[in-house]
């Protein structure tokens, strides 16, 4: 069973940053599909960032939003997902989930990868303020 856990969520101000981490105790995470999405109160989830986890640190795509400011990469030593995010808007406010699935599945754009990406973490609360 494929078991994804987020941490680094908390409280900043408007400009700061934060750094998530998503566990994967059950794999390994090199060569799958993984990726961190965001869901704010009201809203449907978005895509933020994911990476195939490819030769080379893989290749990785963004949402339009965080482009810029957001970093994502793994940890291979740690068999970690990470999420660097800086310049932080209020509009990141969201809980942010980790997820993972094939391969090929990042060939999709973030919005399909969302709806079929097949494990999903439990979630890390991100709040900023102005």
């Amino acid at each position: 069973q494929v078991q994804l856990m987020e941490s680094g969520g908390g409280s900043v101000q408007a400009g700061g940053s934060l750094r998530l981490s998503c566990k994967a105790p059950s794999f390994t995470v090199k060569s799958w599909c993984m990726g961190w999405f965001r869901q704010a109160p009201g809203q449907e989830r978005e895509g933020v960032a994911s990476n195939d986890g490819g030769d080379g640190g893989g290749f990785s795509v963004y949402a339009d939003s965080v482009k810029g400011r957001f970093i994502i990469s793994r940890d291979y030593a740690k068999n970690t997902l990470d999420l660097q995010m800086g310049s932080l808007k209020p509009e990141d406010t969201a809980m942010y989930y980790c997820a993972a699935g094939p391969h090929f599945l990042c060939g999709l754009e973030l919005a399909e990868q969302s709806r079929r990406l097949g494990a999903w973490g439990q979630g890390t609360l991100v709040t900023v303020s102005s």
